[in-house]
């Protein structure tokens, strides 16, 4: 008999189970959260009350990289998705490896970053307050693992009831301060050097999209558990879309609520932004609950993190570009727990770390880069006469589109970073590339 490989049909498996709403509704929850919550304040410095064309620019951006991703979905639907998708147009290991540790250490840095702003909110509650957030933070982390671990349905669960109570929490922002609209000019910006106000301008739309575009990262999580999705061809890419056009309304609509309500310079200096918006447009709204509503939005990040990375490491060590227990499936509750378990060790490796300020940057720029990759990756499967088609194709000129605009962002953002997040990046790159010499693993070359 054959020797068992990690992922063989011996061994337990992945389970269909999500359907197109669960599907939609993890691909709001995943753009959905500690973004909007927190970034508009800096976007409002950025663009003035004219922030919301900024995050109407970045609906453009990630609809053209969201439809390369619908695309993929319903061409290849697995976990591990860029990172396959890299080495099938590419057949390059170190490319590959690179994509993948990537979207790993993006996501990871995250959650670990939204576990402590989770912490902190529940001292701010009074809760736990005789604790140091440290240790609060550890409990979140373990709280996350444990219900990932449960199963695919459990966290769908409890990314449908965080993601309803973050997107209820924006809804209730836009309705109490719509009777504010036409208030506001909604095309004032900063101030310029001379102390006249800056003419907007294209560039200048630009540069704050590169901020507001971060907003909406998220919707590549949703390549990662494909696998779990029935029929993934269709519901990947229709819930991906459902997703996007959600997001799209709540973002724009608050951002003109927001610089309705409160002056974009004084929204610019709070630290936090929705919840003055909330103070006063609906002074009569309790503010420890709209504290509650934002604990739920961070943790959905922190969930839905969780949720890729595992899949991601599961996927690349079911490929074998990773060690083969990373693939090892729990007999009973079907998820890839021992990818789980090393998720958890690192991110409480880089809770006890501090701050995670300038790592958390580097993956951004690092993000874009897979954004760019992965868009020109479609291009050349799409001249490829031998790959298979999806049921949902798109023209070559989006994916090449979505190819030009990330790398764009990406060295826009290399350009506004000081230097310590472009050395994080540049090291983290040569680590990868160290190990994947010193350890030659095997690169899947299935087509």
């Amino acid at each position: 008999m054959g020797k068992k490989t990690a992922g063989s049909n011996s061994e337990p498996k992945l389970l269909r189970t999500l359907g197109l709403w669960q599907v939609a509704l993890y691909a709001t929850g995943s753009m959905l959260g500690a973004g909007i919550y927190g970034l508009i304040g800096r976007a409002a410095g950025e663009l003035g009350s004219a922030v919301w064309l900024g995050f109407l620019l970045s609906l453009v951006i990630a609809l053209l990289t969201g439809l390369s991703y619908a695309s993929l979905g319903s061409r290849y639907p697995r976990a591990a998705g860029a990172a396959f998708i890299t080495q099938r147009a590419y057949r390059r290991g170190l490319l590959t490896y690179m994509v993948g540790a990537t979207v790993a250490c993006s996501g990871m840095t995250s959650m670990a970053a939204g576990a402590g702003v989770v912490a902190q909110n529940l001292q701010r509650l009074g809760v736990l307050a005789e604790f140091p957030v440290i240790i609060i933070t550890i409990g979140v982390v373990l709280i996350v693992a444990a219900i990932v671990f449960r199963g695919i349905r459990e966290s769908m669960w409890a990314n449908v009831l965080c993601t309803v109570i973050e997107a209820a929490g924006l809804f209730l922002i836009v309705i109490v301060g719509m009777r504010y609209w036409g208030s506001a000019d909604l095309f004032e910006t900063p101030v310029a050097a001379d102390g006249n106000m800056s003419p907007l301008s294209l560039l200048m739309i630009a540069q704050g999209a590169i901020l507001t575009f971060y907003s909406f990262v998220g919707f590549e999580d949703l390549l990662n558990v494909s696998e779990e999705v029935r029929n993934p061809e269709r519901n990947v890419p229709l819930g991906l879309g459902l997703a996007l056009g959600v997001v799209a309304f709540l973002y724009i609509s608050v951002a003109i609520t927001a610089v309705s309500v409160v002056p974009w310079q004084e929204l610019a200096e709070s630290g936090a932004p929705l919840a003055e918006v909330m103070a006063r447009a609906a002074p009569w709204f309790p503010n420890w609950l709209f504290v509650v509503i934002t604990i739920f939005a961070v943790a959905n990040t922190v969930l839905i993190n969780y949720v890729t990375a595992s899949r991601l490491i599961y996927g690349m060590a079911r490929d074998q570009g990773l060690p083969g227990i990373l693939a090892k499936v729990h007999s009973k509750r079907h998820t890839p727990h021992m990818a789980i378990y090393l998720v958890l060790a690192i991110i409480i490796a880089l809770v006890l770390i501090g701050d995670l300020g300038d790592l958390a940057e580097a993956t951004v720029l690092l993000l874009l880069l897979v954004f760019a990759v992965v868009n020109s990756a479609l291009v050349i499967l799409k001249l490829r006469p031998s790959e298979p088609k999806g049921r949902f194709e798109i023209p070559i000129l989006i994916p090449a589109l979505g190819a030009l605009f990330c790398t764009a962002f990406f060295f826009a953002r290399l350009s506004a970073a000081d230097w310590m997040a472009p050395l994080i990046a540049g090291t983290l790159l040569m680590l990868v590339a160290v190990y994947y010499f010193a350890a030659k693993p095997h690169i899947s070359q299935d087509s």
